[in-house]
């Protein structure tokens, strides 16, 4: 494991939810489940899993504690293919937010953004970088050719 691990609390899902995930994007592995009891029937206890080289740490702790959107997953998407592809998957039993945001069928929030977001929003010409916020504040799924027709002022 890295030295900081993201932590992620269920209910009584962490087996499934890795599952899932791993399911979604490519470079993944579950790399190990931890049981209470013995036998087939042996709930999960907890589960680590690795998504795009990133290590997580799932727990079945009980209904104590949910998922907010005040912290969430950010996904770097090379282009709208990508962005369309994972939102497409996050979003099965979820339900969508705003700008790139959504909640997956577990509470889990994410943000599947496109690079090309970061690029104009972080332009040095305030106007081009203000056209596209705007464009941005908009959206639900991220959509890139609508940023660039607003970035370009078109």
């Amino acid at each position: 494991m890295k030295k900081i691990t993201p932590f992620l609390w269920f209910d009584d899902q962490a087996e499934e939810a890795a599952k899932f995930y791993v399911s979604v994007f490519k470079n993944s592995k579950l790399k190990s489940v931890k049981r209470t009891g013995k036998g087939p029937k042996a709930k999960a206890f907890s589960v680590t899993f690795q998504l795009e080289g990133q290590d997580f740490f799932a727990l079945n702790g009980g209904p104590h504690f949910k998922f907010t959107p005040a912290i969430s997953l950010f996904v770097d998407c090379k282009d709208q293919r990508e962005v369309d592809t994972l939102w497409k998957k996050l979003l099965k039993g979820g339900k969508e937010s705003r700008c790139g945001w959504l909640e997956d069928k577990y509470g889990l929030s994410w943000q599947v953004i496109p690079k090309q977001l970061g690029e104009m929003l972080g332009d040095k010409d305030p106007e081009k970088a203000g056209r596209a916020m705007q464009a941005m504040m908009k959206m639900v799924k991220i959509d890139v050719k609508e940023l660039k027709k607003a970035y370009d002022g078109r």
